[in-house]
């Protein structure tokens, strides 16, 4: 079937087309490489997503293990929170020198609670 051109730049046919997209999501990728990139993104996300949480969690519970006057405890589950942190740095969540400025400022609360 041959379309006009006259057919295509007509007000009925744009408006055809735009009522069957949905209301606030991307037009669908159309090359096969394209849909992949797209399923291998969302995939990612859920990863980074899941493992920047893991990373902030450790963190809240940490400062707050400080802040309560445990730093003993604390000081034990300082490993798992540079796990936490090291391996959100090694995937690419966060850069490296933004980890490397985490875990200082992470030790300095803790010495600064110890000394008082």
């Amino acid at each position: 079937m041959r379309v006009s051109v006259s057919t295509l730049i007509s007000a009925e046919y744009i408006s055809c087309i735009f009522e069957l997209l949905p209301v606030g999501l991307p037009i669908m990728a159309i090359t096969s490489s394209a849909k992949r990139a797209i399923r291998v993104a969302s995939r990612r996300k859920v990863y980074n997503s899941r493992r920047m949480n893991t990373m902030r969690e450790s963190i809240k519970s940490f400062k707050k293990m400080v802040v309560s006057g445990t730093p003993e405890v604390a000081e034990k589950s300082l490993s798992t929170l540079y796990k936490a942190i090291d391996k959100a740095a090694k995937r690419g969540v966060i850069k490296k020198k933004t980890a490397s400025r985490k875990k200082s400022r992470i030790i300095a609360l803790l010495r600064k609670q110890t000394v008082k």
